[in-house]
């Protein structure tokens, strides 16, 4: 069956998806809010009715639907037993970062009867589980501003093809703090020579000189460089020509500030002189 693209935009509660779906809107996609799951079916029948009237639709279907949310899976199950294409795009965010924003906005969770926020926010993941199993992509915004979270939801749903081609985020980390939930490939770099034990440089940053003359000083950096240059340069064709449209390559140390850091700026300058479009981030670099 032809139709729509349709577009079920799901997930945690304060995770971004409100700006997830004005940047979908601004896109071209037909939006509805808060969409009863049991209704989707004759949404879509209703769209595909419309003779390419409405060809792009976002569906933000997530907790608030209380106990009608219980039926989405089964609904979904339908939905492409009928023959109707559809995505799922899921965000989420950590629990500390969840916890941060309800008490900025000073609003009330969904599920809150009780006022401990940090409860229902597992409650509720608890209850995203089995949806977010089936998810085709997920956004983890717990470091994203508004605006990166719009380049990822242009770079994943844009139909122009420049916008649209493959964006790569490169992007530091520490160990200690967890792996970004939404890393495609994982290159630990604890085995390099650490900074740390360097009182001259425990204070400085892999964006700082000498530190990152320190780590790429060492013969095993430089070995190591060369082949993580080719790895990515040989998957990403491959990502390309499998329609991927985002990459996030994380690359992890210890505490995230240095060796990380300096290997994440190197290998995004790379891959800008390749022509890629490039984002680099890096997570922890602020924290002790």
């Amino acid at each position: 069956m032809t139709g729509p693209k349709l577009l079920i935009v799901t997930g945690m509660s304060g995770a971004g998806k409100t700006q997830a779906v004005q940047s979908l809107e601004d896109l071209g996609y037909f939006c509805v809010d808060n969409l009863p799951p049991a209704l989707i079916p004759k949404f879509a029948e209703l769209v595909s009715q419309s003779n390419g009237k409405i060809d792009k639709v976002a569906l933000v279907v997530d907790i608030r639907g209380g106990s009608f949310f219980n039926q989405v899976n089964e609904v979904l199950s339908d939905l492409g037993q009928q023959g109707y294409k559809y995505e799922i795009l899921f965000l989420e965010a950590s629990d500390e970062t969840l916890v941060r924003r309800y008490k900025e906005s000073r609003r009330r969770h969904p599920l809150d009867t009780h006022g401990e926020v940090l409860q229902v926010i597992r409650e509720e993941r608890e209850l995203l589980r089995e949806i977010r199993g089936r998810a085709n992509k997920i956004i983890d915004t717990s470091n994203l501003s508004n605006n990166q979270l719009k380049e990822q939801i242009i770079a994943e749903y844009g139909g122009d093809k420049d916008i649209n081609r493959l964006l790569i985020t490169v992007i530091s980390f520490g160990y200690k703090y967890g792996i970004p939930l939404d890393s495609d490939l994982v290159i630990d770099v604890r085995f390099l020579p650490n900074p740390h034990y360097i009182p001259e440089l425990r204070c400085l940053t892999g964006n700082d000189e000498p530190v990152q003359k320190y780590v790429t000083s060492h013969d095993v950096t430089r070995e190591f460089m060369e082949k993580l240059t080719d790895f990515v340069d040989f998957l990403i064709p491959h990502y390309q020509n499998e329609g991927k449209a985002t990459l996030m390559i994380a690359i992890g140390c210890t505490g995230g500030m240095h060796r990380s850091v300096t290997l994440a700026n190197k290998l995004g300058e790379v891959l800008i002189q390749k022509g890629y479009r490039v984002n680099i981030r890096h997570r922890d670099i602020m924290r002790v």
